[in-house]
């Protein structure tokens, strides 16, 4: 089976070595302990947002594929890259050394052998107190309270799973799913909408706790400013599924008409 791993990339030359060379380790690894009888075929691919300190260098040095993506956003990287990955399931992590590397043959074992269309990582379970601001840490709170207000009705009519943390940047998918969803962000607000589009699309998902380290190199995160946005995504999004539910013939999950309370 051929699989990809997506990792945007904005000047992370302090990192993005280790994390590929770690990601090489893992997968070695990862083909004999877990997909022993068929290993599993990685291609790397590093979606680089011309990066001035040499990421896409170093990157290919080890043997990514580096594409480059002039336009901006966290977001307009991943679906680049997931336009361009060839593999039937697909990884995503940051290039900054955040995400446990060396857990994803782990999580594509157990996207296969749980018959799941998608797993979402939750960091705030294992998060290392210097990772996040405190600031950073009041508004994924706020976030995740926000969305399990305004879409309780959706999770519950895909089963009663639950997101922790809507904020997360690591998945694990099998690529057919982008199919079936609609991804139309740039920016921050991208990581919410893929996992609301799975939760609407009624696809089999689940949320599995990561460890969440210090990130290499300076943060390029705005608080208040992603915060403002992912808030108004929220919103705007809600909003635009109920009219879905309410005028098929593409209802979000089987069934038309809108949930009940």
């Amino acid at each position: 089976m051929k699989a990809s791993l997506v990792i945007p990339t904005l000047n992370e030359a302090a990192s993005i070595g280790h994390v590929l060379d770690s990601f090489q380790t893992a997968a070695r690894e990862g083909n004999s302990r877990y997909f022993a009888r068929d290993p599993l075929e990685w291609e790397v691919l590093v979606v680089d947002g011309h990066s001035a300190d040499g990421s896409a260098e170093i990157a290919r040095a080890r043997g990514a594929r580096v594409i480059d993506e002039p336009r901006k956003g966290y977001g307009r990287a991943y679906r680049t890259g997931f336009d361009a990955a060839l593999g039937e399931v697909v990884a995503t992590l940051d290039g900054d050394a955040t995400y446990p590397v060396e857990e994803v043959p782990r999580l594509v074992r157990y996207l296969l052998d749980r018959s799941l269309d998608f797993i979402t990582c939750d960091r705030l379970s294992g998060l290392d107190p210097k990772a996040m601001t405190r600031e950073h840490r009041i508004g994924n709170r706020v976030l995740n309270l926000l969305m399990h207000l305004a879409y309780h009705r959706y999770f519950r009519a895909a089963g009663g799973a639950t997101i922790t943390d809507s904020q997360s940047g690591m998945w694990v998918f099998r690529r057919a799913i982008l199919d079936r969803i609609r991804l139309t962000q740039d920016g921050m607000p991208m990581s919410e909408e893929l996992k609301l589009e799975v939760v609407l699309r009624g696809l089999r998902f689940e949320e599995v706790p990561i460890r969440y380290s210090e990130r290499w190199g300076a943060p390029k995160l705005s608080s208040w400013r992603d915060g403002r946005q992912n808030l108004q995504f929220l919103l705007t999004k809600r909003l635009a599924a109920q009219r879905e539910f309410r005028h098929p013939p593409h209802a979000p999950i089987a069934g038309a008409g809108e949930p009940s309370d």
